[in-house]
């Protein structure tokens, strides 16, 4: 059988190390957003506009859902790869089953949350009619299936911080196949439109949770779960580790929210739409850029807890490289072929057609920033710097609300369109320096520790 964990050497060259876990977690993370984009490339052509709108308007709930899964998986994940690099397996295991039950604890809360709140949160984004019982056939199905959604975005990333990179892969692409699958069958044959978009993403995502939760028996998982025990101090740090990326998903749910709610107000369901499809093309780049965050956590992780400083700079570095000139390139290609991009989710539909175009132009201008403010954010839960994550991530969120409010009473539409890319300016002017200055501050207190220790 082929071994399919990755062990991290501390004698290996930083960039191999980097791409031993960055590869595999572009791909989890691209994998992983395709069970969206395929729900809305299905609901696109076989709905319309107005299914589109619909996903959409649900989305921030699902977002929320999401954003808990990522929160265990990323605060339990960088604790097992701190544990593991302090070499204390008592501890990486008890931060293991921990985290089985947070999934369990927070699959209950969040299906409660939907089944008392759902309907009322898609009608204040404005949504009525055909939209609003779109969007009320995607989320009841997740008044069951909440749990999995959760557990489907935490147990990858446990996975991985297990030293299973390309096991967590293969299990993700394995879910997001079966979702293409049944979205073909419940949307394209059996035409139960959003519905069928939702029991598709639970069923393949129920997948990946059995699959996932085996791993962790078998003999392949080097982080054995001896006890489902539940340690609170381990939980809570955990929980306040991940809370960034929770934050991260609270802001792109409540940000898309108020985008609907805007869009309702000043322009058509049709806006709504566009706004989806535009949504779907970024997402590709965020997923990109998270993959690449996300890989660079494990073995920042590690150096920080082996205390090798001058690692750190270096893959955080590397990294950072990588997302900008992704993102750059992003920008310039939807430029250039919009109405291929676009075609993707789309029936011929003139007016949707000239709508997205003109939000893709004025919305993703500055997409490559959203990378950078999220490996800053990703850099200091990596160091133990869960305070200062939760906070980027916090003012990521504040600081589109001026924006939102005054941009649209003087530019209408457009001044929707243009709210997030120049906040995202304005929060890397001030993100920038605070993540330079932590490193340098780092790198010169490791050199003083040895010119300490060398006299």
């Amino acid at each position: 059988m082929q071994d399919n964990t990755i062990a991290i050497d501390s004698n290996e060259s930083i960039t191999r190390t980097f791409w031993r876990y960055a590869i595999p977690s572009i791909a989890a993370m691209v994998v992983n957003g395709l069970y969206q984009v395929i729900d809305g490339i299905f609901v696109g052509h076989y709905v319309g506009y107005e299914g589109l709108a619909g996903i959409n308007i649900a989305w921030p709930i699902i977002g929320i859902i999401a954003g808990l899964g990522i929160m265990i998986g990323m605060g339990a994940g960088s604790l097992l790869s701190i544990y593991r690099g302090e070499g204390n397996n008592a501890k990486a295991q008890q931060t293991l089953s921990s985290s089985l039950w947070l999934i369990a604890l927070f699959g209950a809360l969040t299906m409660l949350f939907i089944h008392y709140f759902g309907p009322a949160l898609l009608t204040a984004q404005g949504a009525i009619g055909n939209t609003l019982n779109f969007s009320l056939d995607y989320i009841n199905v997740f008044t069951w299936g909440a749990g999995f959604t959760i557990a489907a975005g935490a147990l990858p990333m446990l996975i991985r911080n297990d030293d299973s990179p390309n096991f967590a892969t293969g299990l993700m692409i394995l879910g997001a196949v079966m979702n293409i699958i049944l979205d073909y069958l419940f949307i394209g044959l059996f035409y139960l439109g959003l519905k069928g978009a939702a029991i598709a993403t639970v069923i393949s995502q129920l997948t990946v949770l059995i699959i996932g939760v085996g791993y962790f028996f078998s003999a392949r998982s080097q982080i054995k779960i001896n006890k489902l025990t539940f340690n609170f101090a381990i939980a809570s740090k955990a929980v306040t580790l991940g809370a960034s990326s929770l934050c991260m998903f609270l802001y792109f749910s409540f940000i898309v929210a108020l985008h609907n709610k805007l869009f309702m107000v000043y322009g058509t369901s049709v806006h709504v739409g566009a706004f989806a499809i535009i949504g779907y093309l970024g997402t590709m780049y965020y997923l990109i850029a998270e993959g690449i965050a996300s890989g660079m956590q494990p073995p920042v992780s590690y150096y920080f807890g082996s205390k090798q400083i001058d690692k750190i700079k270096a893959t955080v570095v590397l990294a950072l490289k990588i997302i900008l000139i992704s993102g750059v390139v992003s920008v310039v290609l939807l430029n250039m072929y919009p109405e291929t991009v676009i075609s993707l989710f789309s029936k011929n539909d003139p007016l949707l057609l000239a709508e997205t175009q003109n939000g893709l132009r004025l919305h993703l201008f500055a997409l490559y920033l959203d990378g950078f403010i999220f490996l800053a954010s990703v850099y200091f839960m990596a160091v133990n710097q869960g305070g200062k994550a939760l906070t980027i991530s916090i003012g990521n969120m504040l600081i589109q609300l001026p924006f939102l409010y005054f941009l649209p009473q003087w530019l209408g539409v457009d001044g929707i369109w243009l709210s997030v890319p120049i906040s995202n300016i304005v929060l890397t002017l001030i993100v920038a320096p605070l993540l330079w200055r932590d490193i340098q501050r780092s790198s010169q207190k490791h050199s003083e520790l040895i010119t300490n220790m060398a006299s």
